[in-house]
């Protein structure tokens, strides 16, 4: 798989076209990997801000897993897994990512944070 970059701002509206631009790329069913992009970017929506830019990168790793990169340019607000309660409404996309990623993390980028998913090939 060739990489993929993109590069939006993070809105509501813009999600499912990036979920579709990611499908395109990889050229066929990808559920969990378009999950992950919605929760990552939506967590930026949520909790940065809508309109903020964000990047995008999906590659492979030298294991063979799909890498999902969600950049945004806010350095201090770290996505932290929660554990929500049967009757929150919300703080579940962490839980969702940390269910169907082989892994994910978040590591300091120059411009901000990058927060990464790897996923068995989708």
């Amino acid at each position: 798989m060739r990489p993929f970059h993109a590069s939006a701002l993070a809105l509501p509206q813009e999600l499912a076209g990036l979920r579709r631009a990611v499908r395109e790329h990889v050229g066929g069913p990808c559920d969990d990997l378009q999950l992950c992009v919605s929760e990552l970017v939506g967590n930026v929506v949520l909790h940065v801000g809508e309109g903020t830019p964000v990047t995008l990168a999906v590659t492979r790793t030298a294991q063979g897993r799909t890498r999902l990169e969600v950049g945004d340019p806010d350095p201090r607000l770290w996505p932290v897994l929660r554990r929500a309660l049967d009757g929150d409404e919300g703080g579940r996309g962490l839980a969702v990512v940390d269910a169907v990623a082989a892994r994910w993390g978040v590591r300091p980028a120059p411009a901000g944070k990058t927060v990464w998913a790897e996923l068995h090939h989708p």
